[in-house]
């Protein structure tokens, strides 16, 4: 993607940026914590560990990032964000071994899927997109901010949203009805999902400040891409085929935004902020409510601690 839209922000990149040849170019991420992504960091000197919930495509993923990046420190643990306990041993093996952790990318998700239940009963798009990720992101804050305490660098969350984000329920978020499926709408379901993803990075980032911690929290969109993320969207996937020149990105192009956001000097102390392109960019309305922002989570507390 090029031309007329690859005017750049002022972060000093655009649309056309890509991860590792200009974003990350000359930072040195040594002792921090999606493939490209996880190239380009590894490339970079961060510690990948890599969250997968098919070990043998994980696997693979990091033979074929080590014949690339030889020196390359990465491991690949067994993650399914649709099932919380799934998420609870995640946490408890990785706090267990006692790896530093101060970079924390949220960025596994589903996208218009037919309608289903997670292994917990709830409405597989929330579950995935932003259930798994609230605890899993709680169970790590303590880690991270000791990694931030002790290395004297500042900790980082990424959530990965999306443009979607403005396209949900007509009533907001529907929490009486997270997993009745008499008026799921595919669309409106991901768009909630990832309008969560926003709310949870600013609502964490007001919980930081008040506690004076080293750690930072942002959203961000990657832009669209032909990926197998659209596979269960066949009118979106063919379209993107036909116009993909004008509106996608390449996947290098793609990882941008989220190493900028997870690495750049330029994102230091920054926290409640939506990216796009690399540039801060306005979200929805809804995005910005900060009263909103606090009922997804005590929602998603009451679900993943029922107790």
């Amino acid at each position: 993607m090029g031309g007329i839209f690859s005017k750049k922000g002022e972060s000093g990149f655009s649309v056309s940026s890509t991860a590792e040849k200009e974003v990350t170019q000359g930072i040195d991420g040594s002792g921090a914590f999606g493939v490209e992504t996880s190239r380009v960091l590894a490339l970079r000197g961060v510690h990948v560990v890599m969250a997968v919930r098919n070990m043998e495509a994980g696997s693979n993923i990091k033979e074929a990032i080590l014949k690339e990046v030889p020196n390359a420190k990465i491991g690949v643990m067994e993650l399914d964000l649709s099932s919380l306990a799934s998420v609870r041993k995640f946490a408890t093996e990785y706090t267990s071994s006692g790896f530093p952790l101060n970079i924390l990318i949220n960025n596994a998700g589903i996208m218009a899927t037919p309608f289903k239940l997670s292994k917990d009963n709830i409405k597989l798009h929330f579950a995935t997109n932003h259930l798994g990720h609230f605890p899993l992101t709680n169970l790590f804050l303590e880690t991270m901010k000791t990694t931030s305490r002790e290395r004297k660098t500042e900790g980082r969350l990424a959530n990965v949203s999306s443009l979607g984000h403005r396209y949900i329920y007509r009533d907001g978020f529907c929490f009486d009805k997270i997993s009745d499926d008499s008026r799921y709408q595919k669309y409106y379901a991901y768009g909630q999902s990832k309008l969560a993803n926003i709310l949870h990075a600013n609502e964490l980032t007001r919980r930081l400040k008040e506690e004076g911690a080293e750690v930072t929290a942002n959203s961000l969109h990657p832009g669209t891409m032909l990926t197998n993320f659209m596979c269960y969207d066949c009118f979106l996937w063919c379209l993107l085929q036909v116009l993909g020149i004008l509106v996608s990105k390449t996947v290098e192009q793609g990882a941008a935004t989220t190493c900028f956001v997870a690495l750049h000097p330029q994102v230091k102390g920054v926290g409640g902020k939506y990216f796009v392109d690399c540039n801060v960019t306005k979200p929805s309305s809804q995005a910005k409510n900060a009263d909103l922002a606090a009922k997804p989570w005590d929602f998603s507390s009451s679900l993943t601690n029922p107790e």
